[in-house]
């Protein structure tokens, strides 16, 4: 699978551990960056960039997701989740790591690297990948709606104000 990995000032660290990790476990993984550390930095180019992979492969019918972080997450999701066809959650134990595929078919998800001891993170990334999105009619009527708000600003048959 290929992986799509970015992060800020906060994660560098991480990140470089995460991707030797992820490619021993016989994943592509591509780091969005930085490529140094600098206090700082910012974050959503680096967010962006790793998300707009992700739905670049996914259209091209490669299997990809990616896990984009920082200090606490909210702002890398924020930034993941602007880009058109990203479905990124804010993951914090192994639980909304299997949510977000089971539930949301997320393929992104956002980690606070400053909340979690590595093993945690590394847990919560290898949770999301190994779970497969369940394909329920209830959880996939969902998306469609959402993914219909994104390029329309409607949902047919429900208001929106």
């Amino acid at each position: 699978m290929r992986i799509h990995i970015a992060t800020d000032h906060a994660g560098l660290d991480m990140s470089k551990q995460l991707i030797d990790d992820l490619t021993g476990d016989g994943h592509a993984v591509t780091d969005h960056g930085p490529s140094s550390y600098e206090p700082l930095d910012d974050y959503p180019s680096f967010c962006i960039n790793a998300a707009r992979a992700v739905v670049r492969d996914q259209r091209a019918g490669e299997t990809a997701l990616g896990v984009v972080f920082g200090g606490s997450g909210n702002g890398e999701q924020i930034a993941a989740n602007k880009v058109e066809g990203v479905r990124a959650a804010l993951v914090w134990n192994t639980s909304t790591a299997e949510l977000a595929r089971e539930h949301n078919d997320a393929n992104v998800i956002a980690i606070g690297a400053r909340q979690h001891d590595y093993a945690e993170v590394l847990g919560f990334i290898r949770s999301f990948i190994a779970t497969p999105f369940t394909g329920e009619e209830r959880h996939a009527r969902r998306i469609a709606q959402l993914a219909e708000y994104e390029t329309t600003g409607a949902i047919e048959g429900h208001e929106i104000h």
